[in-house]
């Protein structure tokens, strides 16, 4: 028999060596762990600033569209007036800035949230650990710029988190009967005639009060020349008249030859010149609408063609059905908000024979009740979007007259607000999920991913292999 070579000795020696230990389970599973967490983290940052970007790229890109589509020659545009250079230049460092506010606000919660819960334990920690993430992650606000503010969108967050918190006060045994009076199935109408008497009557008196794009929002469909709002202002507040020859003039322009009477208690003439209370209020419903129908069109036209696209093809007579009914609902609403803020400030005017701020803030106040038009899914949204505006309006003007407590007057209170918001917010999310929305909880759980069950520290599953040896698994949410 001839003797063995190197190389068989060298083969044979190979397969006699036994097998590299595998890796405890253990260590796998601190392995596993940071993967996942690293995971997380990531993805919810990169989630989050696609979600920023996206929404303020969209609607940064709709406002130069409108900017180009004006075509305004250079001679035309007003002295230190934006360039479109310019206007793009700043919507892109806008779109960055709001993809990092969400990004790092997002990127920031996870983290501290898997921190608390690596050195203390899921469920030592549960109760309280999504309160102080939420709080730690608001001051990423701060990334949109250190000197823009962001009051109504803070106090808006805030009303968010306080329907939160009123639903898990409803459903809790100890504060279920205190909070039994928000059960009312109307009060969100309440919370919009409460809107109205500070937003409308801040419209009429106290202007600057009011954030500019909402400012600007309301002198266009509020239908009434700047002339008109100052002498209706300076007949509320007594004062003497400034400008009736500009409020004379403006009415000639549109054909209405008109004398104002100086020493007049009543400023019916004022608001809608030779008309009278009602045919005012149906001529200008009947303009409101063509104002309004411009503003909606696009709020139901894009998600039928983009959200519901696979339907469209289906059962397209169905869904732009639909969006044109949604259209002309919400049109509705919106000229019949504003046509009956006049109506009803003209009637207490006549009602009473004088003219007061009390009379204005009465008179707006029913102008609320158009939210009933509007279908019950919108109306909770509209009416705390409006309250958020309402409540920045107000505390303006207590400030303004000095009014104002010195520790409500931070220097980023906004900052402060949107921290509070989002931390009970988050907490909601962890621990009171049922008291979200679905179509919310759906968002919040792709970014942040579903959070981690509480039953025991290290939060591991055991399954039973087939050989019958228990193996450790790691949940990942």
């Amino acid at each position: 028999m001839a003797p063995a070579s190197l190389d068989e000795l060298h083969c044979a020696a190979l397969l006699e060596k036994p097998p590299a230990a595998a890796p405890p389970p253990s260590a796998l599973a601190a392995v596993e762990g940071e993967l996942r967490w690293l995971r997380r983290c990531v993805g919810a940052a990169a989630k989050g600033f696609a979600i920023g970007s996206g929404l303020k790229g969209g609607l940064a890109l709709f406002s130069v569209l409108v900017r180009l589509r004006s075509r305004r020659s250079p001679r035309s545009r007003k002295a230190g007036a934006m360039t479109n250079e310019e206007a793009v230049v700043l919507a892109l460092k806008e779109t960055v800035r709001y993809g990092m506010f969400l990004g790092t606000f997002a990127g920031t919660y996870v983290s501290v949230d898997e921190c608390i819960a690596a050195l203390w334990g899921r469920k030592r920690t549960a109760r309280w650990r999504s309160l102080l993430s939420g709080l730690i992650a608001g001051p990423s606000m701060l990334l949109t710029g250190p000197g823009t503010q962001h009051t109504s969108l803070a106090i808006y967050i805030l009303m968010r988190a306080a329907v939160l918190a009123s639903r898990c006060g409803i459903k809790s045994r100890r504060f279920g009967k205190i909070c039994k009076p928000l059960t009312w199935s109307h009060g969100d109408i309440f919370l919009m005639c409460l809107s109205s008497a500070q937003i409308l009557s801040a419209y009429i008196l106290n202007q600057d009060s009011l954030p500019s794009s909402y400012k600007s929002f309301l002198n266009k469909h509020g239908g009434k020349d700047h002339s008109i709002l100052q002498g209706l202002k300076e007949v509320v507040n007594h004062t003497a008249f400034t400008n009736l020859a500009g409020i004379e003039k403006y009415y000639k322009s549109v054909g209405v030859d008109l004398k104002l009477d100086p020493n007049m208690k009543v400023p019916c003439s004022i608001v809608h010149g030779n008309q009278s209370c009602t045919g005012h209020f149906i001529s200008f419903l009947l303009q409101a609408y063509g104002r309004a129908v411009p503003v909606y069109v696009p709020v139901y036209l894009v998600p039928a063609l983009v959200v519901h696209r696979q339907d469209l093809m289906k059962r397209p007579y169905t869904i732009l059905g639909k969006s044109l009914l949604g259209t002309a609902r919400s049109s509705l609403f919106l000229s019949m908000y504003c046509a009956s803020a006049w109506a009803w400030t003209c009637f207490l005017f006549r009602t009473f024979e004088k003219c007061n701020t009390p009379l204005v803030v009465l008179g707006t106040f029913p102008a609320g009740l158009a939210l009933t038009i509007e279908k019950k899914s919108r109306r909770t949204e509209i009416s705390l979007y409006c309250l958020a505006r309402a409540i920045e309006s107000f505390f303006t003007c207590m400030t303004d007259a000095g009014l104002c407590p010195p520790i409500l007057q931070i220097k980023r209170a906004d900052v402060v607000v949107f921290s509070m918001a989002t931390s009970i917010i988050m907490h909601c999310y962890a621990q009171e999920r049922e008291v979200f929305r679905s179509k919310y909880l759906n968002v919040l759980d792709w970014v942040f991913g579903v959070p981690l069950p509480a039953d025991d520290d290290e939060n591991k599953k055991y399954s039973a292999s087939s050989d019958g040896v228990k193996k450790e698994i790691f949940y990942i949410g």
